[in-house]
């Protein structure tokens, strides 16, 4: 009387690991590349927040800026971010474009965030 176990032969369970591997090799890939955008989105959000302070505090000072480029530094969270601001006339000569651009630290011209705003000459009475 011959008994025949029931179960997986080698083969089996060999392939069955071969497909584990591929699919946790790709979930690792994916939780890598998560982690990356997650660091870049990061780093744009720092950025808009800094082009956008740069707006602000040239609002606030409630002063005409005269029409050409200008560029700076600012320290936001702990880092340093070089930011250059463009104004343009409109035609309307009351209003001004002001065009702000916040660069990679790393990289010459990489831009991480633009923010574009307008400037309406104060009258005095």
């Amino acid at each position: 009387m011959t008994r025949r176990t029931r179960g997986f032969t080698l083969f089996e369970v060999l392939v069955a690991l071969a497909i584990m591997a591929v699919a946790l090799a790709a979930l690792l890939r994916a939780s890598g590349v998560a982690a990356d955008n997650s660091a870049a989105l990061r780093s744009r959000m720092l950025a808009a927040w800094v082009a956008q302070n740069r707006l602000v505090l040239l609002r606030a000072a409630h002063v005409w800026p005269a029409v050409g480029t200008d560029a700076g530094e600012a320290e936001e969270d702990g880092r340093r971010w070089r930011w250059e601001r463009v104004v343009s006339p409109t035609p309307n000569p009351s209003f001004r474009k002001v065009v702000v651009r916040v660069l990679a630290p790393q990289a010459q011209r990489y831009v991480l965030a633009e923010m574009t705003g307008y400037l309406k000459q104060e009258v005095n009475p």
